[in-house]
């Protein structure tokens, strides 16, 4: 059917009819919104069935992509650019006299998600969906999302987050469809002839509501889903009536509001047992809900459950759906009866992992007795695929006990659920270059030495044309302009820019539209922060989660150094440089906020000294979330990835900024190690120490003050950090640098890079002088921006780890 303005205005007519009763005349804004999302969700859900009943007449392969966060942002936009109606419908809501950007700005991020993991996620079900792929994201609907972040006298508060209020418009319920999910209780066991047989009894039930969210892809008549599970009680109705006619109201609603618990907010804070107890229900839940989703529909279309393996990829991001692996295990063996070695061929073929960490403390390791308690049949699972692959790896691998515990799945009283997945999982992926060698040279090197078949690698990969084509519209118009549209279909088709990077004219064009790009952020931080900016200095932007390893506290401190520069010299001739900061530290993450505080500290002095705030300003925008990144990024000039090298996995915020024509300024880090690859050293801002000279400088002995001693730079930054210049002392951030308050001094080695990075900073003002050599290094970086296309990781999957046709 084809959907021109009249179709469209009819369907928009009946659904404001059938939904407010009113015609679409006397609809309000808000109502014309509601019903233009139904709109276009009751199309995607049309197009949803004839491509499911297409894959599923072709006994497709299905991906099932299981992930704690989908950072999915605002989706309006995004369905109405890929089904190619944009401008269509803009010009049927103006001729009603609505403004298409202004429903736009109506729709709330979903809150799914909080950093690159969630991001990357989506990124992927956008590409999946593209390439015609059949895939479907399993998640949790979380009602307050992560949180809505609130800067107050320097502080982060953390508010709920009502996204569902107008982001439910998107979700279609299964109520019908609920899962039961089984928490604690007892394990009764008894044998019928040969076969050991269970049955979970005395356990809490809690029920799993499926929400499905479609997602579209550019230009195909191809949908998939992203199911969403609501926690709920099992009780027909939400109140105990016995509790409350007696006046016991709130017990009368206990059972209910301990249920809906487990789905109110993503990552519970978990420094005590009871946010444990709710992440672990979290994690079951979503794995148990999905998994019995997905045998029940593989059955019902095979009528077996032996295919599973040649049918069904589940995918595991990171090491929260690590449950996968013995829920399965449990739904072959009590379920379908299979025997042990059977069900568990089953489920290894069944299972790949993709790990986003190399720091072995974020790898989630869960308390034994906690584990047992809330998943009894789950933790007896664990035990017996623990007993045989400790057996397996000292009789088959003749591997010596040290060798054997790090290995164990159970050990020393913890659950290690990286451990579940290395045993069990056919492929294990890391998400750059360096990433994955590190994970194989280092922190997996006992499973890789036994089968380094199971090992790869899938650098990450973006959402371009969410990132270009609808973050940055005039851009995109220039690129067409310059080289056609076939970029659109293949992101490699950007590199054909390459031949305009010494054409002044282009770099030129190319320049306007970062300038009015600058313009739109500037005029949101005045109206959002109340600080003016100027668009002709240089924007300096490190958006991403805020944590001590991603060294926001880095550029901190540089910034503290530029401001003694200028108050030492007022007249130092230094291009204008304005700092953007934007993003959320958990909320048990006590240093993250002091870091916070000190950005919006140094922020509110440098923004106030009429010496000092023409040549620099300091901005912390509140809460960070995809539309915000859609407005920062294209303004961007400067990229900070500036992680401690073999620290970051790999980052997408790099790859979104490079897109968009940001030059980096970085460590050879995570993936900024294969942007290096693509541009070369002439075409970014390279610093610090590589990952081996890190290595180095821990195992000979690293004394955090040993730098400050040589550098004069360095300790005039550290005096002003106490000074009370900027609001406060900041005793805990000059503790945590110098002495062992805080654990290992100087943990993430900023003092030992603070001299290369300032002389890095120093080659960025010294660069962007020359406009012309600065936008051509711009412009080779939007060129070779295309290999960090989802499409080209998913079919790298899809290849490599699904294995589809």
């Amino acid at each position: 059917m084809e959907l021109t303005q009249k179709k469209i205005l009819e369907l928009l007519e009946s659904e404001s009819e059938k939904s407010f009763g009113c015609s679409l005349k006397e609809s309000s804004k808000l109502q014309i919104y509601k019903a233009l999302c139904a709109v276009i969700r009751d199309l995607l859900s049309k197009q949803r069935k004839s491509f499911r009943d297409e894959f599923t007449a072709k006994e497709k392969k299905q991906v099932y992509y299981m992930s704690m966060e989908f950072l999915v942002g605002t989706s309006l936009r995004n369905n109405l650019f890929n089904l190619g109606l944009e401008d269509t419908v803009s010009a049927l809501l103006k001729s009603i006299g609505v403004s298409l950007s202004e429903l736009y700005e109506m729709e709330p991020d979903a809150g799914l998600g909080n950093g690159g993991l969630g991001r990357l996620a989506s990124c992927y079900m956008d590409a999946m969906t593209t390439l015609g792929l059949p895939g479907t994201g399993f998640s949790i609907r979380y009602e307050f999302g992560i949180f809505r972040q609130r800067i107050v006298d320097g502080w982060q508060m953390e508010l709920p987050d009502d996204w569902l209020t107008l982001g439910d418009v998107w979700l279609r319920a299964r109520e019908d469809e609920a899962v039961e999910i089984k928490f604690g209780g007892e394990i009764t066991q008894w044998k019928e002839g040969d076969r050991l047989c269970f049955r979970h009894e005395n356990y809490n039930s809690v029920m799993a509501v499926p929400y499905d969210m479609f997602i579209s892809g550019y230009r195909t008549t191809a949908v998939n889903k992203l199911v969403l599970w609501s926690a709920r009680s099992p009780a027909k109705n939400s109140i105990d009536l016995r509790y409350f006619v007696r006046g016991e109201h709130l017990k009368a609603l206990e059972e209910n509001t301990m249920a809906e618990v487990i789905s109110k907010v993503l990552y519970p804070t978990d420094d005590h047992t009871e946010g444990k107890r709710l992440r672990l229900k979290q994690q079951y839940l979503l794995v148990s809900a999905s998994l019995q989703s997905i045998v029940r529909l593989h059955v019902k279309k095979y009528g077996d459950i032996l295919s599973l393996k040649d049918k069904v990829a589940v995918h595991i991001n990171d090491t929260h759906p690590a449950l996968c692996v013995p829920e399965l295990m449990r739904i072959l063996l009590d379920e379908y009866a299979l025997a042990w070695e059977e069900a568990w061929d089953i489920t290894c073929r069944t299972l790949s992992y993709t790990n986003h960490t190399v720091m072995s403390e974020a790898l989630e390791k869960w308390n034994e007795g906690l584990f047992r308690e809330l998943l009894p049949r789950i933790h007896q699972l664990v035990t017996e695929i623990n007993r045989r692959l400790v057996l397996e790896l000292g009789e088959k691998h003749a591997l010596d006990t040290e060798r054997i515990d790090r290995m164990a799945i159970v050990a020393n009283g913890e659950v290690k659920m990286a451990n579940l997945c290395l045993a069990a999982c056919h492929k294990i992926n890391g998400v750059s270059k360096l990433h994955s060698q590190i994970l194989t040279s280092n922190l997996f090197q006992d499973y890789h030495s036994i089968d380094n078949n199971r090992f790869t690698n899938v650098t990450n990969g973006i959402a371009y044309r969410r990132w270009l084509c609808q973050a940055n519209p005039t851009l995109t118009s220039l690129i067409k302009e310059l080289i056609g549209e076939e970029f659109l279909a293949d992101a490699m088709a950007l590199e054909a820019l390459l031949k305009y990077k010494n054409d002044s004219a282009v770099i030129e064009r190319l320049a306007a539209v970062k300038r009015a790009n600058k313009e739109r952020l500037a005029s949101y931080i005045s109206a959002v922060n109340g600080i003016n900016v100027d668009p002709a200095s240089i924007f300096d932007v490190q958006i991403k989660r805020l944590h001590e390893y991603k060294r926001q506290l880095l550029n901190a401190l540089e910034i503290i150094h530029m401001y003694n520069l200028i108050k030492e010299n007022p007249d130092i001739d230094i291009p204008p440089r304005t700092f953007i900061f934007a993003a959320k530290a958990s909320s048990g993450y006590f240093m993250a906020k002091q870091i916070i505080r000190l950005i919006c500290g140094i922020g509110e002095t440098v923004n106030a000294d009429p010496t000092v705030r023409e040549k620099l300003k300091v901005v912390f925008i509140e809460d960070y979330k995809v539309s915000l990144a859609e407005i920062i990024i294209p303004a961007a000039e400067i990229s900070e990835q500036i992680s401690i090298a073999g620290k970051e996995a790999s980052g997408t915020g790099n790859m979104k900024l490079m897109l968009n024509g940001a030059v980096t300024l970085g460590t050879l880090d995570g993936a900024n190690v294969e942007i290096h690859e693509q541009v070369g050293d002439e075409n970014m801002f390279l610093f610090g120490m590589r990952t081996e000279e890190v290595e180095a400088l821990w195992h000979s002995g690293y004394d955090p003050l040993a730098y400050v001693r040589r550098s004069p730079a360095l300790a005039d930054v550290l005096r002003t950090l106490r000074s009370g210049v900027f609001g406060g002392s900041y005793d805990d951030i000059y503790n945590s640098l110098l002495t062992h308050a805080y654990g290992t001094a100087d943990a993430y080695m900023i003092l030992a890079d603070f001299d290369s990075y300032k002389e890095a900073q120093e080659r960025v003002s010294r660069t962007y002088r020359d406009a012309y050599k600065f936008g051509s290094m711009s412009l080779v970086n939007i060129a070779k921006a295309g290999v960090f296309s989802a499409d080209r990781a998913i079919m790298e999957y899809a290849k490599n780890i699904w294995y589809m046709d």
